[in-house]
């Protein structure tokens, strides 16, 4: 199958976890700084984020106001902006329903490129959200009926934005769904010496009760490379 390199690449606790308190600590601000530079030992192009995480960090909030003018509905079909495809970077938007509202078909975010939001849909969207996304410049692919479906998506971004080099962070959801279907070519982590013992937070993968059980995944150990701040950076491959 076409499709871009993948990796996972989180910041994370002791005890596992990718939100919660422990990014509070002062003992994190090395690993996070250093999370932050290791993106850059990838050269991503695009990076994808859960529903959650772009709400959290990226999106203006959800349930944009939604019209249709001159009686006319988008099929339910790809769309893609030319300007935001030639700008070779991209915020990868997982919303399936269809909720996340944007001002601007472009995220800057301190530190970052520029990127052009591409949000991934499935056939439960209005065909109204579809002529929202389209007036903000923002394309979109679909990718599934009910749930997405990971390869699909994953060609369409090689074909369609010609992506070769993609970056997943998160939430735990969305990296088990990649990485149940056998997507994801190698896991980083960056983690900072400290436990919260949460047991309401986030883990690196989560299994959702939508989607089918999956026995579990094994790793091989890539490199292990201690930090500044008595952080360590984890590579792993897939066995």
């Amino acid at each position: 199958m076409k499709k871009p390199f993948v990796v996972c690449h989180m910041l994370t606790s002791l005890d596992g976890k990718i939100d919660g308190a422990f990014f509070d600590a002062p003992e994190t601000t090395p690993a996070s700084k250093a999370y932050g530079t290791l993106r850059e030992h990838y050269s991503p192009q695009a990076t994808i984020y859960g529903t959650t995480t772009m709400i959290s960090s990226y999106a203006d909030g959800t349930s944009p106001t939604l019209s249709l003018s001159d009686d006319t509905s988008p099929e339910k079909a790809d769309f893609v902006n030319p300007q935001g495809k030639a700008m070779g970077n991209y915020i990868i938007s997982l919303d399936p329903k269809g909720i996340l509202k944007f001002s601007s078909h472009i995220i800057e975010k301190k530190g970052r490129p520029a990127a052009h939001v591409i949000e991934v849909l499935t056939e439960q969207v209005s065909t109204a959200y579809l002529s929202y996304l389209q007036k903000q410049g923002i394309s979109y692919l679909f990718a599934g009926e009910k749930c997405l479906d990971c390869k699909l998506l994953l060609r369409k971004l090689a074909e369609q934005f010609e992506i070769k080099r993609l970056m997943i962070a998160g939430g735990g959801i969305t990296n088990w769904s990649f990485l149940q279907d056998g997507l994801i070519d190698e896991l980083s982590l960056v983690i900072a010496p400290v436990a919260d013992g949460n047991t309401s937070a986030v883990s690196i993968f989560e299994q959702a009760d939508f989607l089918p059980q999956h026995k579990p995944i094994a790793f091989r150990l890539i490199e292990a490379k201690p930090l500044d701040g008595s952080a360590l950076w984890l590579r792993y491959g897939i066995i």
